[in-house]
């Protein structure tokens, strides 16, 4: 299932280009043009992050709009993304999880968003109770000695042939197909002729 992503900026330019870099990595993208409309679709369906511009409407409308994402229930991870950064202090206060500061080089924007999900799903696994690890790194380990074991059991003892037959038999290989026929041809004849 894809991830879903909410980006709420006032600028049109701004939502259409990141919606394009974030749909073409794999995630499905709602836009919202104001806060007003951001926190409507936070009220209408789940996603796994909010990215929201700091000014929109006014000064405060990121500020809302991370609010609104906070008392979703389904908590997801918040990013503000501004033109204007903002002391760390400030924005954690505000209740979001990374600053992004546009503009921003696409693959560092999206590096730093797959890094924000990664640890706010370890986070929503630690406020749940659930202290397991992730099932794939759980069956990569356990699948690992059972192909060692399957591979154990199918690897041939190696022939004791003489060296010289060993030797023959590479250099067999290395020659032609048509000279390797020519060759046992001509000696299947001299052994008839013996």
């Amino acid at each position: 299932m894809k991830r879903r992503i909410l980006l709420v900026d006032d600028e049109v330019a701004v939502l259409l280009t990141m919606k394009a870099i974030l749909e073409i990595s794999g995630f499905e993208v709602d836009t919202a043009a104001s806060a007003k409309e951001g926190k409507s679709k936070l009220h209408t369906r789940e996603y796994n992050m909010v990215i929201t511009d700091m000014r929109m409407e006014n000064d405060a409308s990121g500020r809302e709009v991370i609010e609104a994402a906070r008392a979703a229930g389904y908590h997801p991870a918040v990013a503000l993304l501004t033109a204007f950064p903002v002391a760390d202090e400030d924005w954690q206060e505000m209740g979001a999880d990374k600053m992004l500061v546009k503009p921003m080089h696409t693959r560092m924007l999206l590096e730093q968003i797959e890094h924000l999900l990664v640890i706010h799903a370890a986070k929503l696994a630690k406020m749940n109770g659930d202290a397991r690890k992730p099932p794939a790194k759980t069956a990569v380990k356990k699948a690992a000695p059972k192909k060692i074991a399957v591979a154990r059991k199918t690897v041939k003892a190696p022939t004791k042939k003489p060296v010289r037959k060993l030797a023959k038999a590479t250099a067999a290989a290395k020659l032609p197909a048509k000279r390797v026929v020519a060759k046992k041809a001509g000696r299947k004849a001299a052994a008839k002729k013996k």
